[in-house]
């Protein structure tokens, strides 16, 4: 079975992408379920490097990066990303830049 999730808000102001993580990470641990994130709108925020959230606050690049890590795969909306003018080299490594047609694959 595969699982896609897609993350369409900002990693921090609220824990909707938070949460969604951890749920991905549950799959993950307890399931046969292919995990896929999709990152969409300001969720591709969620995918930057070098996050620097406040002491004791949960880290989203962390989050992700500890799914990757477990063969998650994990893609961002070019257009998106072109819209907010991150450009792919400012992404944690294993996060890639890709297109709605392949969320719709």
């Amino acid at each position: 079975m595969i699982i896609t999730m897609i993350l369409n808000n900002e990693p921090y102001g609220n824990e909707m992408s938070y949460n969604a993580l951890r749920y991905a990470t549950a799959l993950v641990a307890g399931s046969d379920a292919s995990v896929r994130i999709f990152l969409l709108g300001s969720g591709v925020v969620c995918g930057l490097k070098d996050q620097k959230p406040p002491e004791g606050h949960y880290n989203i690049a962390h989050m992700l990066s500890i799914l990757i890590k477990r063969n998650v795969v994990i893609r961002a909306c070019g257009t998106c990303l072109d819209a907010r003018g991150i450009h792919e080299d400012m992404l944690i490594d294993g996060v890639g830049k890709d297109s709605m047609s392949l969320l719709v694959d």
